[in-house]
């Protein structure tokens, strides 16, 4: 049982309690005091062996509450995102594509008529409406002005789309469809990305607060598909890959770099494409088809496994990607991420049996490498490799079929 000694001095209405602990303070009338002390304020209030003391919150300053000892507290990070991206599609021109290329962009350039068309009717309207006309002149305009804005729509059309036939030797054809058969593979895959940033790991805590990953990317979910750049047609379906602010479609004798400032081309002798397989911390959602080869945890310590001092600590699976990285000497630079493993194998079999199948042409291009002649029917110029002059095709335009020369030769 222990003893201590308790003394007070009472001073007026207030009563000083002497301790070990310190002085404390109260006042108050029988049955009913409030004070304070080393253990904070408090209240205590009862008479006749019922009493009731409770402690009152300080208001001199804020409760302050400490993280649990050893648990690290948040730190900036200091990762470094470095952009993966290509070049300016002006350097990413090959020795045949320089007259494609400027057609393509000198069209792209071409300003449209058809929003001045519809402002010029809209404003028209309005000054008709805001002079009273007679409801005869708005049956006369409103049909005018619809009109002019759809002949505007179609002659924009007319000046701004490019015609690109193709007539593929048999070994070029067989090559083109391998390339379309592996997109429609990647097509196949559920999920598929562009990786846009990287940025390595470089300090203990940005690894521990990372899964333990060496280092994190900025990507974006992409969709291959098949299709045509705008304000261009052709006859042959065109596998596209999405990368970002451009888009890179694959034709049979070259690569189109659709970006919003111009067009480039890269030849399929000049892309280079690394693919192998990578382990990746997945804190996104996981498809029944992945690979699932490890976890790990959104916390980890510093010599492996979770840090338990973290509540929030989730298991988070790790997979088995393909990683494809397309470059060439010309500037493109783009990495792609695909959910199926030995996809990234394929498309480099595709690219290089296409470069192959177009080095082994039976008659080579000129030094243009593709001519404009008109239709013989509706005057719409097509455009086309040099290798076809002479054959017949459907116009991609009217649809009848026409003869292919190059103007100024006589055509029998």
């Amino acid at each position: 049982m222990g003893f201590y000694i308790r003394k007070s001095l009472g001073v007026g209405p207030f009563r000083f309690n002497l301790s070990k602990s310190g002085i404390g303070l109260s006042t108050g009338i029988k049955g009913f005091r409030v004070g304070t002390g080393p253990r904070g304020n408090y209240v205590h209030m009862g008479r006749g062996g019922l009493y009731f003391r409770q402690t009152l919150p300080s208001s001199s300053s804020p409760e302050t509450r400490r993280a649990p000892s050893g648990v690290p507290e948040a730190q900036a990070s200091s990762i470094e995102f470095n952009e993966i991206e290509s070049g300016s599609v002006s350097q990413m021109i090959d020795s045949s594509s320089s007259a494609l290329l400027e057609e393509i962009n000198f069209k792209a350039k071409t300003p449209l008529i058809w929003p001045w068309v519809l402002r010029v009717s809209i404003l028209l309207l309005i000054v008709l409406a805001t002079s009273s006309s007679p409801v005869w002149i708005y049956w006369l305009l409103v049909p005018l002005c619809a009109g002019g804005v759809v002949w505007a729509v179609h002659a924009d059309k007319s000046r701004k789309t490019l015609f690109l036939f193709y007539d593929l030797e048999p070994h070029i054809e067989q090559a083109f469809q391998n390339l379309h058969n592996t997109f429609d593979a990647l097509r196949g895959c559920s999920r598929m990305w562009h990786i846009e940033s990287r940025g390595n790991i470089t300090t203990t805590y940005d690894w521990k607060v990372n899964a333990g990953a060496s280092s994190v990317v900025k990507r974006k979910a992409i969709s291959p598909h098949a299709g045509s750049p705008p304000y261009f047609q052709s006859n042959i379906s065109i596998p596209v890959l999405p990368a970002g602010r451009q888009r890179l479609y694959f034709l049979p004798d070259r690569i189109l770099v659709w970006d919003t400032t111009g067009v480039g081309a890269v030849g399929f002798d000049q892309l280079d494409l690394n693919a192998g397989e990578q382990r990746f911390i997945e804190d996104g959602g996981v498809p029944s088809d992945t690979r699932v080869v490890d976890k790990t945890w959104r916390y980890v310590k510093k010599k492996g496994g979770p840090d338990r001092r973290f509540n929030d600590n989730k298991e988070i699976p790790i997979v088995i990607y393909e990683a494809i990285m397309l470059t060439s000497k010309s500037g493109l630079q783009e990495l792609f991420q695909a959910l199926r493993t030995g996809i990234g194998s394929t498309l480099t079999s595709a690219v290089k049996q296409m470069a192959a199948a177009i080095s082994q042409r039976g008659e080579p291009q000129t030094e243009e490498g593709y001519i404009k002649c008109p239709c013989n029917n509706c005057d719409v110029f097509i455009e086309f490799p040099a290798h076809g002059v002479g054959q017949t095709t459907a116009c991609p335009h009217c649809g009848i079929e026409t003869m292919l020369f190059k103007p100024g030769r006589a055509v029998d």
